[in-house]
């Protein structure tokens, strides 16, 4: 790759007056928005930001998010999108980690201790102080994003994509789903995510096509967007797919402008997908992937061969493989650890070199998730070897509950594990065991996680036993535990 195409300061004079981008509160053609992100990007200049730098953003989904993310690339600075809903000591740990010289909040939210902030209202409506932006070019491998995922230690890491990645991802998605000029996405997956980013904004935006981003999510406001704004697709979540076929047929609107959707994140049943199918009239894909492959690998066409149970092929430029535990390539319908090749595995894990060369093994992303690849190589998903929980969509590592358990003063040990949920697929249960004599209870528990812990993260049960299980060799037996008739919650 020679340089960089897909951002839309680098669109032909015939997009100008394209729609580009629109929120609740405003609608910027291409024109317009890239004016935006080099008034935002001389803020940046102006407040010391330069190349290399890497700020925090910090806001719901709106325009001026994605306007601060590309106007940190404008400068050939970096960005790392932060969940909105964070504690300030989850978004204060993502912030240092990163090193962020900057972060981007909403007006008049409260300032994190120690932080640099600029409230965004403040930086677009600044008037002076402003220098001009020299059209820095990002090079291909300059760090583009950095976005936070959670390992075995509970502690999350930046994953470290670079605009290379992010390039390839926007034309292969664009490539696999045939976008073009016509099509317009509805964003309704929260931008913190890399699928919002590159499945949702980078795919429509480098063909010339639109987006729309919606204000937080209801089916009611989902039938009303799709019918008053028309849009060509978008992607969600196994528990949005279920509220909407859930919805009384009062509620549902004209859905006639979708020709398809992607369902990532989380499995999906082929019951659902039926349904969904049925009762909408658009074609559901399914597709897979992870962070540390900039968002996907594989994905059922829209037009074309759909196998309903799998996650489809790989996308086109990669490759996708199946391993035995000794790193041994296995022969068509063999089920061990996916491994995927290509342009879209990341840089690294910032920081963390050793986690990072075991994680990408000559050229190949270990994924931690067992699968099989039928003769069309088409892949299916057997199960995960991580602990990992995936409640609506939402990735939830039990470690990082476990480890905010573990601060209150009572608690010896702790296990979390996901129960089955009807509409959100998983949800968090916790096991703990308190010191000898004590009297804490299950409410003032989860009274304790809830200043340290995000609320999709609470466990729904918190359960106080007198011991946890063990295996032969002394470790917490979690598969014990989810099979356990009180890993149901009931709290």
């Amino acid at each position: 790759m020679s340089g960089i195409d897909y951002l839309p300061w680098n669109s032909d004079a015939e997009r100008a007056d394209l729609p580009c981008i629109r929120d609740d509160n405003e609608e910027l053609t291409y024109a317009e928005f890239s004016t935006r992100v080099d008034r935002f990007a001389s803020c940046l200049l102006a407040d010391g930001i330069t190349a290399g730098d890497v700020i925090a953003v910090m806001l719901p989904n709106r325009v001026e998010l994605l306007i601060a993310i590309m106007a940190a690339w404008r400068i050939g600075a970096a960005a790392t999108p932060v969940n909105p809903t964070f504690t300030y000591t989850e978004a204060g740990y993502q912030i240092d980690d990163a090193r962020a010289a900057i972060t981007i909040v909403e007006d008049g939210a409260s300032p994190i201790e120690g932080k640099v902030i600029r409230s965004i209202d403040d930086i677009t409506s600044r008037t002076v102080g402003l220098v001009d932006v020299e059209p820095v070019g990002p090079a291909p491998e300059d760090l583009a994003l950095l976005i936070y995922t959670s390992g075995s230690t509970g502690r999350p890491k930046g994953v470290e994509l670079t605009h290379s990645n992010l390039q390839y991802m926007a034309g292969a998605m664009a490539t696999h789903f045939g976008l073009t000029s016509d099509d317009h996405s509805l964003l309704i997956l929260p931008l913190f995510h890399v699928n919002a980013i590159c499945v949702s904004v980078l795919a429509p935006l480098s063909v010339g096509g639109q987006v729309s981003i919606t204000g937080r999510f209801s089916p009611s406001r989902f039938f009303d967007d799709v019918a008053r704004l028309r849009p060509t697709y978008f992607s969600a979540v196994p528990t949005i797919y279920a509220l909407l076929t859930a919805q009384a047929d009062d509620i549902v609107s004209d859905t006639s402008s979708l020709r398809f959707a992607v369902c990532g994140a989380a499995p999906i049943s082929k019951e659902l997908l039926d349904r969904a199918e049925t009762r909408f009239g658009y074609t559901i894909v399914e597709g897979y992937g992870l962070t540390e492959g900039t968002c996907a690998s594989a994905c059922n066409p829209p037009n074309g061969i759909r196998k309903l149970g799998t996650v489809g092929p790989a996308l086109p430029g990669q490759s996708i493989a199946i391993a035995d535990e000794h790193g041994t390539l296995l022969p068509v319908g063999g089920v061990g650890e996916v491994l995927i090749c290509g342009p879209n595995v990341m840089r690294g894990y910032l920081d963390r070199p050793d986690e990072s060369s075991g994680t990408v093994v000559d050229g190949w992303l270990h994924t931690g998730d067992v699968g099989r690849l039928d003769e069309d190589g088409y892949l299916t998903l057997v199960d995960r070897i991580k602990d990992m929980i995936i409640r609506g969509g939402e990735n939830i590592y039990p470690k990082e509950i476990e480890n905010a358990l573990a601060t209150h003063s009572e608690i010896l040990e702790a296990a979390v594990v996901g129960a089955a949920d009807d509409v959100y697929g998983e949800v968090p249960v916790a096991y703990v065991v308190t010191y000898p004599n004590s009297d804490v209870t299950s409410t003032d528990l989860l009274d304790h996680l809830r200043a340290r812990l995000t609320k999709v993260k609470l466990p729904v049960a918190i359960h106080v036993v007198d011991a946890l299980p063990r295996n032969p060799v002394g470790k917490i037996d979690k598969p014990g535990l989810r099979r356990t008739p009180s890993a149901t919650p009931v709290g």
